[in-house]
């Protein structure tokens, strides 16, 4: 399938790292999120309910970086591809996270994960 509903670069105030300066204060990480999802029965009837919400999908994604707190970027991948496949209707989610304040050489350092109904977590 090649329908994909995308969020890019969604920014995201929150706690993450494993050094005891990151735990102090909230840093930006940007977050894609590209969800597979045949938009041809949404699209047919224009009915909004026949596909994901991206808006209620970017809170919750949102949500977990927040609350979560969490050391590794790639913690917070894994849990958001887990909750995307669990509460939506999505075959498939690729989650990237990119640290900008990560290394002073560099733009930012990042992981990109690819995860299926399915397969593992999701």
């Amino acid at each position: 399938m090649a329908d994909k509903i995308q969020i890019h670069d969604l920014a995201v105030d929150c706690v993450m790292g494993i050094h005891p300066w990151e735990r102090q204060h909230a840093q930006r990480l940007f977050m894609d999120v590209e969800m597979a999802f045949d938009v041809r029965p949404a699209a047919a009837d224009d009915d909004f309910t026949k596909t994901v919400d991206y808006d209620a999908a970017s809170q919750g994604v949102e949500r977990i970086a927040v609350e979560w707190r969490f050391r590794l970027i790639e913690t917070l991948a894994e849990r958001v591809a887990a909750w995307l496949l669990e509460t939506t209707p999505i075959d498939a989610v690729t989650v990237r996270v990119r640290k900008p304040q990560a290394l002073n050489r560099a733009a930012w350092a990042g992981v990109e994960i690819h995860r299926r109904r399915g397969e593992g977590g999701g």
